[in-house]
């Protein structure tokens, strides 16, 4: 009976044994997969001239759920200067996209960025002002491989914007 009970416990042992690394197999192949449906990509850009300095960096990820939607996040950081008005501007935003066609890309994207400025009057005051910006943007664009360059429109935008310039936007987008 004793030799009984140890062959069985043996038995279920090595049945919980394979088990187990059957499950962590499963896990991983599902981690795997997961993986593979994420692209990483995101913005750079720089300009500068006549006494004018922007920088913007943005880093985004995204999941692709089919052929034809995605979604993710990013987090965006920008630094705009000149002679007299200095911006930083920081935050995130959630894009969703759409490929209705491979070459085609419809794009809604909620941006909410914390804004720091200070502005200096030629009377040498300055004023400072903190402030949150909240925009929300349809796009299109045209996709080639890991590039969309295209159009974006701000639906929030308004006359006193103190961030955008206008409601229309250019953008590339890049995702590896």
């Amino acid at each position: 009976m004793k030799m009984l009970t140890q062959g069985f416990l043996k038995l279920l042992f090595l049945f919980v044994f394979i088990a187990f690394f059957q499950k962590t197999a499963q896990a991983q192949e599902t981690q795997n997969l997961f993986w593979q449906k994420v692209q990483i990509g995101g913005g750079l850009g720089v300009s500068f001239g006549n006494g004018n300095f922007s920088a913007t960096i943005a880093p985004s990820a995204i999941y692709n759920f089919n052929d034809y939607v995605a979604m993710g996040p990013s987090l965006i950081f920008s630094y705009q200067s000149n002679d007299f008005f200095k911006s930083t501007l920081y935050g995130g935003s959630w894009i969703t996209l759409f490929n209705p066609i491979p070459e085609i890309q419809l794009s809604a994207e909620v941006e909410q960025l914390r804004v720091n400025q200070e502005l200096e009057f030629i009377d040498g005051t300055t004023q400072k002002d903190n402030f949150w910006n909240t925009a929300l943007f349809a796009g299109a664009g045209y996709r080639a491989g890991a590039v969309t360059v295209g159009l974006r429109y701000n639906l929030l935008f308004s006359d006193d914007d103190r961030v955008y310039a206008t409601a229309w936007n250019p953008f590339v987008r890049v995702y590896f």
